[in-house]
């Protein structure tokens, strides 16, 4: 009887480890009580205007002068105009695709990861204790950060500021 009990519980613990669905590499339990830091953008300083008879009339509700617009700021970043139209972004566009654009990448990307993922998905035991086997799967695609930054150093290309090497290479 106990033997069967025991066969019944390592069957069972084996068929949820071998569940369906897009593979998940990376294994992140979200506790409710706890803000999701990645959505949480620091606000704007405050800043007085020069004139204040300038001011637009507030819009209760609407945005703010001081309210983060990361997708304009990233638009301005890259040189672009943020306020502007499509037309107004031509420089822009032109300048991001200067080797050429793809039709259809992103569908093509999305299925390529999802058959690298689907062949680097764990191991059972990985996948019934819920381990994390993302850097694991994908630790031949990652960059040096430092060796890149001292190759480019080297061949005498002008590179920002960055962080001593933790490593202390």
């Amino acid at each position: 009887m106990i033997a069967r009990l025991g066969c019944a519980v390592v069957l069972s613990l084996t068929l949820s480890a071998c569940g369906g669905g897009a593979p998940k590499l990376f294994n992140l339990r979200k506790a409710d009580r706890t803000p999701d830091e990645f959505s949480i953008l620091p606000a704007r300083p405050l800043e007085t205007p020069p004139d204040r008879a300038a001011l637009p009339p507030p819009t209760p509700g609407g945005p703010n002068r001081t309210d983060r617009a990361p997708l304009s700021e990233a638009v301005a970043a890259l040189g672009g105009n943020p306020a502007g139209g499509t037309g107004a972004d031509g420089a822009l566009v032109s300048t991001v695709s200067r080797y050429g654009v793809e039709p259809g990448i992103r569908g093509q990307l999305a299925a390529e990861d999802l058959a690298f993922r689907q062949a680097n998905d764990g191991r059972l035991l990985e996948r019934a204790f819920n381990l994390n086997v993302y850097y694991q799967a994908y630790a031949r695609q990652s960059l040096d950060q430092y060796a890149e930054l001292r190759r480019l150093r080297q061949a005498g290309v002008r590179t920002v500021a960055a962080p001593p090497d933790p490593a202390g290479n």
